[in-house]
Parts: structure tokens; sequence; C-alpha cells
């Protein structure tokens, strides 16, 4: 466990304590779809729902995205894995984590789609502001944004879950 000073915004400087996961875990701590059927099933109905008309690889942008801030490596691990398979660049892939400074990679509509994912996953730190809302609200349908809200709340549920349970990157068991 460490200590660090963390300053966001203008707001006052505060403490906290960051914990990583332990690298030496071997074993996952339980197997989630087993233990909690129907809750496993539900996030699956949602996952499903969210990505439904949306472009296939914005969902992978979107899941990338999240799994970065979450610091998941079984999520992100999966995920390029499967944007690659849907044909993604790997230039793309690798400037996702900093796609604000790499804005020349992404369309306006996958920008917009990253910053309320950025938004959204940090939603703690200064809720999801206007401006952020406005640009995706800007290049989706309602029924888009709706979707899209989704997708996000889905992969920060499945990313809670893999990083809960101790899922290991590259095992890939879904």
């Amino acid at each position: 466990m460490t200590t660090t000073e963390i300053k966001t915004n203008d707001r006052t400087t505060a403490e906290a304590t960051t914990v990583r996961p332990n690298p030496t875990t071997t074993a996952p701590r339980l197997n989630f779809a087993k233990a909690a059927p129907k809750a496993f099933r539900a996030v699956i109905g949602l996952d499903a729902a969210a990505r439904e008309g949306l472009d296939p690889a914005l969902v992978e942008l979107v899941q990338i995205r999240a799994s970065h801030l979450n610091r998941c490596a079984y999520c992100l691990h999966m995920h390029t894995t499967d944007a690659r398979k849907a044909g993604e660049s790997e230039d793309r892939l690798h400037m996702v984590a900093v796609w604000q400074e790499a804005e020349h990679f992404f369309t306006d509509r996958e920008q917009s789609a990253l910053a309320l994912t950025d938004a959204v996953t940090r939603i703690g730190d200064a809720g999801v502001p206007d401006e952020v809302y406005d640009r995706a609200a800007a290049h989706f349908t309602e029924e888009e944004l709706a979707r899209l809200l989704a997708l996000i709340f889905t992969i920060n549920t499945w990313n809670r879950i893999a990083l809960s349970t101790a899922k290991r990157a590259g095992t890939d068991e879904r």
C-alpha cells in the first residue's frame, strides 16, 4: 500500500491510499459467473443491449479506454485482442491511452466517445461536465448516446468484476 498526495482541479490537497493488486496472486478469488449466475447474466444482457447499433470499432475503443483508466489488465488484453481481430490498427490501439494528445488518430465522433468514457469512468472526480456530454450528444443520436452510456457503465462493471475476482490477463475466460 502506498500513500500519495493528490490534487484535483483547484481543490485542496488530500491524501489517498492506493492499493495495487498483488502481482503474485496466481488464482482467481471466485468464479463470479458460477457464484452469482443471475447477476452475471444481467451484466451480459446489459452489455449486449448497449452494443446494439454501435460501431464495433467504437465499442472496442471505449472498452479499451475504460480498462486503461481502471487498470484492468484482464479486460485490456481481451479488448485489444478483439479489436485486432476486427481489423483495428496497432497505431490506434497504442494511442487510445493518450488519445487527447493523439487526436488525429481518431474521428471527432470517437474523440467525443472517449471523452465521455473518461468522464463517466472518473465520475467521482468532477461528474460529467456539460461540455463533455454536449460534445457526445452532438455526434450521437439520443438512442446511440444512451447505448454508449450503457456500454461505459457495462465495461466499468466488467472491470470491477475482473479486478475484484483477480482475473489474470491473457486467460480470456469468457
